[in-house]
């Protein structure tokens, strides 16, 4: 008895292999699709950027000398600078940053490109703007523009530098970052920042 074959019988075959592309495409496409809708964008800097919720938090809160800042560069992007002080007990700087909460998983992380000065800088969050404790994730910098990979699950509670009694990340929403300098010493700094966002790890 002989076998009938259709076109895709054959790999050879030019419908077969025009079958076989226009699927891988599809799923390219759907999978790219899938990623971008998992893709949350917290901030995302540009010469038309508005930095008006962006505040500077020093030391100076609890008495210290240490002076932070926060600009729109030319570029386009945010420059986070200034000088660290170690005077009256202070010795951090920090820039945050509050909006309208954000849905998140313990599975996403965060992802920021910036550039740094070599100095060790810390991403910290806040799933609602009340809670008194940070979640924090410390990174170290280059002097060359670079990706950071923070996965939220990784990120410890601490509460003026001292780790709190709870879980790590493990919330559903996000309403505030951070993004402190505090190395136990005198210093300049200086980090520009280009974009901020939330994705799937």
């Amino acid at each position: 008895m002989s076998l009938l074959l259709t076109p895709c019988d054959r790999t050879s075959h030019p419908l077969c292999r025009l079958l076989l592309y226009s699927i891988v495409v599809m799923i390219l496409l759907f999978t790219s699709l899938y990623l971008f809708m998992q893709t949350q964008i917290i901030f995302d800097f540009n010469s038309s950027a508005d930095i008006s919720s962006w505040r500077i938090v020093d030391d100076v809160v609890m008495g210290g000398r240490s002076s932070g800042h926060f600009l729109l560069t030319e570029e386009g992007h945010g420059r986070f600078f200034g000088d660290v002080s170690l005077e009256n007990n202070g010795g951090f700087s920090s820039v945050r940053y509050h909006f309208d909460a954000i849905k998140v998983n313990a599975d996403q992380k965060i992802k920021l490109r910036v550039k740094g000065d070599g100095s060790a800088y810390q991403m910290r969050v806040r799933d609602r703007r009340d809670r008194y404790y940070s979640f924090v994730y410390s990174f170290e910098t280059h002097r060359d523009w670079e990706i950071i990979d923070i996965p939220l699950a990784d990120m410890y509670p601490t509460f003026r530098g001292r780790k709190v009694d709870a879980p790590n990340f493990n919330h559903q929403q996000i309403e505030e970052i951070a993004i402190l300098i505090g190395n136990k010493k005198a210093q300049s700094f200086e980090l520009v920042i280009d974009y901020i966002k939330v994705e799937q790890k």
